[in-house]
Order: C-alpha cells, then structure tokens, then sequence
C-alpha cells in the first residue's frame, strides 16, 4: 500500500455510501412528487364532482319550478272544483316559496332542505289525489285542448323532476364517497365546502299525459 493514500476498500465503501445517498434522495422526491401529484388529481376530481352537484342541484330546482308552476295553473284554471283548486294552488305557491338559493360562500343548496322536501312531497299527492282517472276525463271533455295541455305539461314535469333528482343523489353519494377517505379528511382537499346530501320525496305520479 502507498502511503498517503486511502484503502481501495475504504473507497469502495465511500462510494457505495454516497450512491445509496442518492438514491435514497432521489426515491424520496419521486415519492413526494406522487404525493403532490395524488393530492393534486384528488382536489381537482373533487372540485369537479361539487361542480357536478351543483349542476345537479340547479337542474333539479329548475324542474321543481316547472312542475309547481305547472300545477299553479292548473289550480287557477277553473277546471277543478274549489277545494281541489285551492289546494293545488297552496302547495304549489309553498313549493315556489323554497327555491334554491346561493350562501355567503357561493355554493348553491335548498334552504330547509327538510320543509322543501316536505312541500313538493305534499305536492305530489295534491296532483295524485286531484288528478285521478276520472277527473282527468272530465278535464278533458270540459277544457278540451287547454286541459290536455295542462295535464301533458304537469305529467312532463313530473317525470323530468324524477330524471333530475336520480341524477342529483348520484353525483351526491359520489362526492359523499370521495369525502369519506383518509386522504380526502387528512389533508382538508374539500376545503370549506359543505357536503352535499340527498334530496328525498315523493316524486311519483299515478296518471300519465
């Protein structure tokens, strides 16, 4: 061995410390790069999916509009008898009463979720309980055109009401399942936002237009 200079198994061991360094170095920033890029993804998919809901959401305030207003008409019209027609036009003007509104924070949601579903749930069984197949005879022999009218624009409703909410609690359960993870909760990736729920009624009629 010259003097002076280190043992070539000392320099072996040097190098091979310096390399396991940097690999080590170099799989722990790939590992964070992942992360940020997972945690990236996931805010963004989750700010999509509350996009979606509130989508949902106005979709499905849009068609409960239509609908209430729809049998609004109807009750004004005079084709009912009084009690009915003051019924309709009751439930129908509370339901009108319960739209959707934007909160201090710009998210879109029903206010008293639980007496907007109570209200067109009592709007459904007004137009069921009014709308029955003998009524709708004497609708159309007596308004002719006008009556059918009515009751096709009050059957579309009703059915799109249907389609709309469906789609509404869909996009509802998914970001409800995306914001039960771990990761979601760990890291706060909902932010501030509220979490969405379902909407819940009655939204079945028993007579077709």
């Amino acid at each position: 061995m010259v003097a002076g200079r280190p043992a070539p198994q000392a320099h072996r061991r040097g190098r091979r410390i310096a390399v396991e360094t940097l690999t080590w170095i170099t799989l722990a920033v790939i590992a964070l790069v992942l992360v940020a890029w997972y945690l990236t993804y996931s805010a963004a998919r989750l700010d999509r999916l509350h996009a979606k809901v509130e989508g949902a959401l106005a979709a499905l305030d849009a068609q409960l509009v239509r609908r209430a207003e729809a049998a609004l008409e109807l009750g004004a019209s005079g084709f009912l008898d009084p009690a009915t027609s003051l019924l309709l036009v009751d439930v129908a003007s509370t339901c009108l009463d319960r739209t959707a509104e934007r909160d201090e924070d710009g998210h879109l949601r029903l206010v008293g979720l639980a007496e907007r579903e109570s209200a067109e749930s009592d709007l459904t069984d007004a137009l069921n309980a009014a709308l029955t197949d003998q009524t709708l005879a004497e609708l159309r022999m007596r308004g002719g055109a006008m009556a059918e009218e009515l009751i096709d624009r009050i059957a579309a409703a009703g059915l799109r009401v249907q389609i709309a909410r469906r789609f509404h609690n869909q996009a509802v359960t998914e970001v409800q399942r995306v914001r039960r993870k771990r990761v979601v909760r760990a890291f706060r990736l909902a932010g501030y936002a509220p979490l969405p729920e379902t909407v819940e009624f009655n939204d079945e009629l028993t007579f077709t237009g």
